[in-house]
């Protein structure tokens, strides 16, 4: 807050210009003055004095964007003749709230997660974190980070454990998506200011052109963090979980550091996972219009591998692991996984910006899962540059991006060993070389988007991206072969929003979306049917890249004590990527992927939160999410209009919610799922199931400090989380769900200190 004389005020210019005054000025009139300096407020000019001195793109999104700026004279008990104190004070926007409000100028379904939110309960896996969002299916397979993720269906050919597929995920606009699909090691959920969801093709800004769109999880920096700040969680199953931060800025820098450690040993047997993970980076500026930040993390995990149960193995006894991965010991180790990146931002002028942003990642991976060891090495590059600027065409407000988003492999390689001395192993060392495979892919997006505002309030948005990507598939032992795959694409999209209140608006957009597959997917071909490599696949098939049509319409805002999100989506798809589980690809590690004959993805979004009941001490609240998804065939050869199965049709979250002033809090909220197929003839189902949850919570008042306690799945309801669906069960029960957890109570601390 500033005070400034009115003399000095309207004789004197500023001795340092700030951006927007100038103009600012051009546009007060004489009478405007006058007004201002007799005690009316302009609202259009007040944020030229909000600021004594520019603030850079990168301050304003660790310190928050200047919202509003209002100057106050103080009128003065003596004669008129008097100087006149006039106070100009400001409201800055929290780095969540002004991500928020540039999310809102997308034409369809996107969400803010905040994560002071999420940390008033356990945080132990990205199903946590992804809680209560419409459209996003995650769900924690034995408690470790390996989920089933799917937006708008996608990735859905994907089991657990497995690179993640269908949806571009970042770590501060940077890509770690892959020619490889994801690694998931990364993704701890502590050490997270925020994270964007962006359904389907509204993550187009950011290059996400795949069925499912982006997910955006943006780091503390030394501008948001706490100097010190120390948390613990520990609960049933033998959890624990630690994370110490810090965070502060020294001069023209910036730093924030955090360091977690977990452990959990289980609900079910051998899913025992343990973790260790640094997040940091450095920013620094160069100037109030050049500024650059470092990234790095680094996770190592190893999670036990439970197998896959029968609808009957759920009901009765879900804590058993499947008896071939009970008798293999199975797990998965990422011994250590590392991400180095940088964004810089240069801001050119008032109204243009460039970002550059470049990061390398190695993702080594050792798994003993099945009857072979599978060691993968994955090193990647990627790059961005985004360049954004306002303008104003023909007297109407025009907002253009221009983006490049490549990525490429290194080094990708998988190589397989023999870790029994039974079967067809018997007569061979343990350790054998069974098979070696080389994989490589690159994907390039060329995109650019316009937002018109074609008249007060009503945008017309046009975008269009060119896309070129490569795979390849190598089998270099125990024969050779090869297969190699490019494609170039052009995907289109139109939309339009339009604010019919600065607290609703309506969208629509019409999108194509592009996928190809991860660079692994091409080794499914024939197997081998003899010799140590037998049931190995032993060459690569060609799979063409999925493609869809999607059509969207939808609201969002807010009306008295309700705010809403709700979208409508209808995706026509072709070359959908499937794959099918056998008993024979699980005793192997081996899966058989392919492109689907015509599907169709159709959807409701649905988000509501309410104020109920509001009172001087507090408030009681309900929110709730609901995801409606229809994913079925069109006319395929062999299931006809079957809908595809892995995923519930119906999927609801509901949360009562009292939080009072005094810092108490609580809630009790509720996960209801309808069933699920397990195969694709849909002849066989996880049942349906609901489950309860309760909080109750501590923060103290203006300091950082908190502490909860959590009971989950308060009626101990036997259920299955995760569906991997197999072919055809034929009426005959299937070895393809995973339970979810039994019962467990959960307490955590935390505290910060500035």
């Amino acid at each position: 807050m500033k005070h400034r004389h009115r003399s000095d005020f309207a004789l004197r210019p500023l001795s340092r210009p700030v951006p927007g005054l100038v103009s600012a000025r051009r546009h007060l009139s004489s009478a405007s003055i006058l007004a201002l300096l007799a005690g009316g407020g302009l609202g259009s000019v007040a944020p030229a004095y909000a600021a004594t001195k520019p603030v850079n793109d990168t301050a304003r999104a660790q310190a928050g964007a200047p919202r509003t700026g209002v100057a106050h004279p103080k009128r003065s008990s003596h004669l008129a003749g008097k100087a006149e104190s006039i106070t100009v004070s400001q409201r800055r926007l929290s780095p969540v709230a002004a991500a928020a409000r540039q999310l809102d100028t997308v034409p369809g379904g996107v969400s803010v997660i905040n994560s002071k939110e999420v940390l008033r309960s356990r945080n132990l896996t990205n199903a946590d974190l992804l809680a209560f969002q419409p459209g996003v299916f995650a769900q924690s397979s034995g408690g470790g980070d390996g989920l089933r993720l799917s937006i708008r269906g996608s990735g859905i050919q994907t089991g657990t454990n497995y690179f993640r597929s269908g949806i571009l995920l970042m770590f501060d606009g940077l890509p770690v998506t892959t020619p490889a699909g994801t690694p998931y090691e990364l993704f701890e959920t502590l050490g997270i200011q925020y994270t964007e969801v962006l359904r389907g093709a509204n993550a187009f800004d950011y290059g996400g052109l795949q069925l499912g769109g982006a997910i955006n999880y943006v780091a503390p920096t030394g501008y948001t963090a706490d100097h010190f700040q120390a948390r613990v969680e520990a609960g049933s199953f033998n959890y624990n979980k630690q994370q110490i931060s810090s965070g502060a800025v020294i001069g023209k820098s910036d730093y924030y550091i955090s360091i977690t450690k977990s452990y959990r040993g289980g609900y079910q047997a051998q899913t025992a996972a343990s973790s260790f993970g640094v997040n940091a980076n450095y920013g620094y500026r160069f100037s109030d219009n050049v500024s650059t930040r470092l990234f790095f993390r680094y996770r190592q995990t190893q999670n036990g591998y439970p197998g896959y149960l029968t609808r009957d193995q759920i009901e009765t006894n879900p804590k058993q692991a499947q008896a071939l991965y009970a008798t293999l010991h199975g797990h998965r180790i990422q011994p250590g996984s590392k991400f180095y990146g940088d964004m810089t931002t240069i801001r050119i002028d008032d109204r243009s910006k460039l970002e550059l942003g470049f990061d390398y990642q190695d993702a080594p991976i050792d798994i003993q899962n099945t009857a072979t060891a599978q060691r993968w090495g994955y090193k990647t590059v990627a790059g961005v540059l985004r360049y954004s600027r306002d303008d104003r065409m023909w007297g109407h407000k025009s907002e253009t991006l221009f983006g490049i988003d490549t990525y490429t492999d290194l080094e990708a390689w998988q190589t397989n060993r023999s870790r029994t001395n039974t079967g067809i192993y018997a007569k061979i060392p343990f350790g054998t070389v069974l098979r070696h495979s080389n994989y490589g892919g690159t994907d390039n997006y060329f995109h650019i988007r316009n937002n018109f505002e074609l008249f007060h309030n009503f945008w017309l948005t046009a975008a269009g991206a060119l896309d070129f990507v490569q795979r390849s598939t190598e089998v270099t032992y125990p024969t050779q072969s090869s297969v190699g795959t490019s494609g170039l694409g052009f995907t289109p999209r139109g939309g339009f929003r339009y604010v019919i209140s600065p607290h609703v608006s309506i969208y629509g957009n019409v999108s194509r979306s592009f996928q190809p597959p991860n660079d692994w997917q091409l080794l499914s071909g024939a197997l081998y049917t003899s010799g140590p490599a037998q049931g190995l696949n032993a060459s690569g098939v060609k799979l063409d890249n999925q493609t869809a049509t999607t059509y969207e319409a939808g609201t969002r805002g807010e009306w008295k004590n309700n705010r809403w999100s709700v979208s409508y989506y209808y995706s026509d798809v072709r070359n959908e990527l499937l794959s099918v589980m056998t008993p024979l690809s699980q005793l192997y590690g081996a899966a058989t992927y392919s492109n689907a004959s015509p599907t169709t993805h159709q959807g409701v979004e649905a988000s509501l939160e309410t104020d109920l009941v509001k009172w001087s001490g507090g408030k009681l609240g309900l929110r709730q999410s609901y995801t409606w998804q229809d994913f079925h065939f069109k006319h395929d050869a062999v299931f006809g209009h079957n809908a595809l199965p892995g995923i519930p049709a119906h999927f609801y979250q509901g949360e009562i919610r009292l939080d009072l002033k005094n810092g108490l809090y609580a809630n009790f909220n509720t996960q209801v799922s309808s069933k699920v197929s397990g195969s694709y003839d849909d002849t066989y189902y996880a049942p349906s199931y609901h489950i309860f949850n309760t909080t109750i919570g501590y923060e103290w008042p203006h300091k950082h400090r908190q502490v909860f306690l959590s009971f989950n799945n308060l009626a101990n309801t036997h259920y299955a989380s995760i569906v991997v669906p197999g072919y055809i069960a034929a009426g005959k029960q299937l070895s393809v769900f995973q339970p979810g957890d039994g019962f467990g109570v959960f307490a955590g601390v935390s505290a910060g200190f500035n």
